[in-house]
């Protein structure tokens, strides 16, 4: 992992401050979880977030991140997320997919008894967006445009910024750097192919980055100098047994495909690593790895309350990620910079 010439032009501003990167994966409203991840980092006046890789909902939180700090600073980023995720709750309660009552009093989130829910699923077996909605009209992207100027976000130095998405006819990940972005190339990343049309970006089509790296780690070891990398982890890599009724099937299957790509960087990871303690590779770049995570509050959801935009619910996904990430700030401070705070062998390999 040799260095980037970008690597000299990144200068850690003041003494004492410690640089790190991001990789923030999707998951729908799950990501209302990696809102308050950030909301608590951005307290954090000794960190300077370098890079951010991000894919699906992770790229929204990253975009609406990168314009925050460039008009308003820390305290922009944590107004502009907030504000996003309120208007974006929202947007989703103003649909047919709501949670029934036999849904709100089993307490887990999810829309499993929604009329609204089972019937948009029907749709989506044997008409695609296409067909249900031929004239292309999505409420996030205006949403996205009302609540982020995309010429700021192209402007900015505050955050190197780095979306994936899946081009659907080469089965190849596509990496969008922050200075080309605009509302298409955020719709891209988090494109779910039986509710929405693939985005056109320059003749190509594309779906959500998650099929293909959720986040892709790459940008950040060749094009960041920082060599911590904090994942913000969404979806779940194991569960405690194994899946038995169609929709937990269903739902793991999705788990296993959007956190293959993940695991096969993260082992590269580990190997390079290993070859550089070794001393048998000279040059390299020995990545820090750490991992902010809600495995086990997501492990107990249903899968359908990915699309559970209740405020309620977000604001519970919110507290959560706030206080893993301050439980992951008092205990691995001092590691920032020095080793990574997962043991890559025990959780990847």
């Amino acid at each position: 992992m040799t260095a980037h010439p970008q690597h000299a032009q990144f200068k850690t501003p003041i003494t004492g401050q410690k640089a790190v990167n991001l990789a923030l994966q999707g998951g729908g409203a799950h990501g209302a979880f990696t809102w308050g991840v950030l909301d608590r980092l951005l307290e954090e006046d000794q960190l300077i977030i370098e890079g951010i890789t991000a894919t699906s909902a992770g790229s929204i939180n990253a975009v609406v991140l990168a314009y925050g700090l460039a008009v308003g600073g820390r305290e922009g980023a944590k107004h502009a997320l907030a504000l996003f995720w309120r208007r974006m709750s929202a947007l989703m309660t103003s649909g047919i997919v709501q949670p029934s009552m036999l849904d709100k009093l089993s307490g887990n989130f999810g829309l499993d008894y929604s009329p609204g829910y089972h019937f948009i699923n029907m749709l989506c077996q044997f008409l695609s967006p296409y067909q249900l909605n031929p004239f292309n009209l999505n409420p996030l992207k205006d949403l996205i445009e009302e609540i982020v100027d995309f010429d700021c976000v192209r402007k900015q130095k505050a955050v190197k910024l780095f979306l994936c998405a899946t081009n659907v006819r080469k089965c190849k990940v596509e990496v969008f750097h922050g200075k080309e972005l605009t509302a298409d190339h955020v719709l891209a990343s988090s494109c779910l192919q039986f509710l929405m049309h693939a985005v056109e970006i320059a003749g190509e089509r594309y779906w959500d980055g998650g099929f293909i790296g959720n986040p892709p780690l790459f940008p950040l070891i060749y094009e960041c100098e920082a060599r911590d990398i904090v994942l913000v982890q969404v979806t779940p890599t194991e569960r405690s047994d194994c899946p038995v009724s169609a929709n937990s099937i269903l739902g793991r299957m999705q788990e296993v495909s959007v956190n293959s790509s993940l695991m096969r960087e993260m082992r590269a990871v580990a190997f390079v690593n290993k070859l550089i303690d070794q001393g048998r590779m000279t040059g390299g770049k020995q990545i820090l790895v750490h991992v902010i995570e809600a495995e086990d509050a997501i492990g107990e959801l249903p899968n359908s309350s990915r699309l559970n935009g209740g405020w309620d619910f977000l604001l519970h996904l919110y507290d959560i990620g706030r206080r893993r990430s301050e439980h992951w700030l008092a205990s691995n401070r001092s590691r920032l910079g020095v080793e990574s705070s997962v043991d890559l062998q025990t959780k990847y390999l």
